[in-house]
């Protein structure tokens, strides 16, 4: 009897995985865009307004993600300083370029949480205060595409500096958004791979999912999802109730995968285990099995600095070609 459920259990399984690849064989136009931090890109010895410059003006991205970090816009209690962001809505308008602003504790790229280093778990207040100054003063301007409330504000685990991370803020955070911008959507992310979904696809406007083919466990050992048909991403979407014609790709990975290391101290040939031109054409491709409406290059800064630095140009002129359509 055991054995007979076992049987059964087993060609279920074989049975509904042929049917997610049989779904991944249809094909959906995807529109792309980039994620730039301006930390990151200097942690690289990039001059970042140089790489935020040239990406816009290179690769002409319609859609671009940056952030307001909390820890750079207020280092100070009451104390705000927005030249950077400023800067950089400008400049995306100057190039015709859509604008994600995140904003929140948490923000795409390590640490991950960026709460001043004066603050902490119970400074809600002042969360709310720079989220409404935030809002206010980018609300309308004319690059401004969208607004990210908090990157995978409700993932199961915490990886990065974010002890001080408040989760039980990000309702207020969106209310506060929402009440002072009826214009413009608000996206909500999760991680792809790892999340459940549930809430964030609950929370937004727009659901927000990673996508990451090659990963770098931390014990050094590469594991790929090669596995996993692009349907299942529909699919999960769907048993969550989210809008897949709304959906978007926040993090197409399009870079090594690092744990301890960096582009910095990695041979190139170790950065090309979890990242290479074949790599990053075939997410590419797998990308367009999803079914997701636009996706964001997760990556800009590393082809960038290996063009500059190595000489190597493929990364970089693989996605103007794909931004280009």
């Amino acid at each position: 009897m055991i054995i007979k459920i076992l049987l059964t259990l087993a060609v279920g399984i074989v049975v509904v995985y042929g049917l997610l690849w049989l779904l991944s064989f249809r094909t959906f136009d995807v529109s792309y865009g980039v994620s730039f931090n301006q930390n990151h890109a200097t942690s690289l010895g990039l001059d970042w307004k140089v790489a935020y410059e040239d990406m816009l003006k290179e690769l002409q991205p319609t859609y671009v993600r940056i952030a307001a970090l909390w820890s750079a816009v207020e280092p100070q209690p009451g104390i705000y300083r927005y030249e950077d962001v400023d800067w950089m809505m400008d400049m995306a308008q100057t190039y015709g370029a859509k604008v994600t602003l995140v904003i929140g504790q948490k923000a795409p790229r390590w640490p991950e949480c960026y709460v001043p280093n004066w603050a902490d778990q119970s400074s809600e207040r002042e969360l709310i205060e720079y989220i409404q100054r935030t809002t206010e003063r980018y609300k309308d301007h004319a690059a401004l595409d969208m607004w990210q409330v908090e990157n995978e504000p409700f993932i199961q685990f915490r990886f990065g500096d974010c002890e001080k991370y408040n989760p039980d803020a990000i309702v207020a955070e969106i209310e506060t958004v929402r009440s002072l911008d009826k214009d413009h959507q608000i996206v909500v992310t999760d991680s792809g791979e790892l999340g459940f979904w549930y809430s964030a696809g609950k929370a937004g406007d727009v659901f927000g999912t990673t996508v990451y083919r090659v990963v770098r466990n931390p014990g050094g050992s590469v594991f790929t999802y090669d596995w996993l048909p692009a349907a299942v991403y529909r699919v999960k979407a769907k048993l969550f109730s989210i809008d897949v014609d709304s959906m978007i790709i926040s993090e197409l990975q399009a870079e090594p995968w690092f744990t301890e290391s960096n582009p910095l101290n990695t041979s190139i040939e170790e950065q090309e285990q979890t990242m290479n031109p074949d790599r990053m054409k075939k997410n590419i491709e797998y990308v367009r099995h999803i079914g997701s409406r636009r996706a964001y290059f997760w990556g800009v800064e590393w082809w960038y600095f290996m063009k500059q630095e190595h000489q190597d140009g493929r990364y970089w002129e693989i996605a103007k070609e794909t931004l280009a359509g």
